[in-house]
């Protein structure tokens, strides 16, 4: 598996860049993981939206879904000019029906729903679900192929049962919107403490710190974060890649 960080922001893009979205590429299957703000014009440096295989959301806010809308409209145009006839799965859930119903326009994408109790294939990839706890219906989810794993934590505040959900991953791909000492748990959100805690328990042997905070320095999210987990520790960032 090939992870790349397209968007890596909590909230809103920091200028030429974009809120969440993960490429993960695996045997020519491209499944994207999110699709925030200003994520198309960041994948199309990659892949144009026509390439895409399947897209998967973890909840329905604005920095995880933005960009939706202009990639049903960039499949649409593609009908027209590129003879693009395909339709793209968009896999949610229903927990919150009003964003799902967006998930489907005309016959360029289709709203699947998954059942986070049930393994959802798709490709090459099997993928379990984990309710997060978050200010809405937000799912983290463990993305599996034969060989490697690679787990996101979606939107979360701390909880003990994440661990276990990522137990032994190769890849541990969580949010990090709040310092050290900060309390996030209102807001839905980790410190990158925390973020270290799970990595520590869950035996993850990377850790990417990502949905970054718009305050403070960054460089010591990482800091932070080694005080408790003594793996790789990356920091997400646009056009990143990582081989799973």
């Amino acid at each position: 598996m090939e992870l790349t960080i397209i968007g890596h922001w909590g909230g809103f893009p920091k200028e030429g860049e974009a809120s969440s979205g993960y490429l993960l590429t695996h045997n020519g299957f491209h499944l994207l993981i999110d699709c925030g703000s200003a994520v198309l014009s960041r994948l199309q440096t990659i892949i144009s939206a026509e390439g895409l295989d399947g897209m998967i959301l973890s909840h329905y806010h604005p920095d995880h879904t933005a960009d939706i809308g202009v990639v049903q409209h960039a499949l649409y145009v593609g009908k027209f000019i590129n003879q693009y006839d395909k339709t793209l799965p968009i896999y949610g859930h229903m927990l919150d029906m009003e964003g799902f119903n967006q998930l489907t326009y005309k016959d360029v994408t289709a709203g699947i729903a998954y059942k986070p109790e049930e393994i959802l294939h798709t490709g090459p990839f099997k993928v379990s679900f984990l309710q997060t706890h978050h200010s809405v219906p937000c799912f983290a989810m463990r993305i599996e192929t034969n060989e490697r794993t690679l787990v996101y934590t979606g939107d979360t505040s701390y909880f003990e049962e994440l661990a276990d959900f990522a137990g032994e991953a190769d890849v541990l791909l969580c949010e990090s919107n709040f310092y050290k000492g900060m309390d996030g748990s209102a807001a839905g959100h980790m410190t990158s403490e925390e973020a270290g805690m799970i990595a520590h328990q869950s035996g993850v042997d990377k850790l990417i710190l990502t949905h970054l905070p718009h305050f403070g320095d960054l460089s010591k999210l990482r800091v932070e974060a080694a005080e408790q987990y003594a793996g790789e520790i990356l920091m997400a960032s646009a056009g990143l890649k990582i081989t799973i």
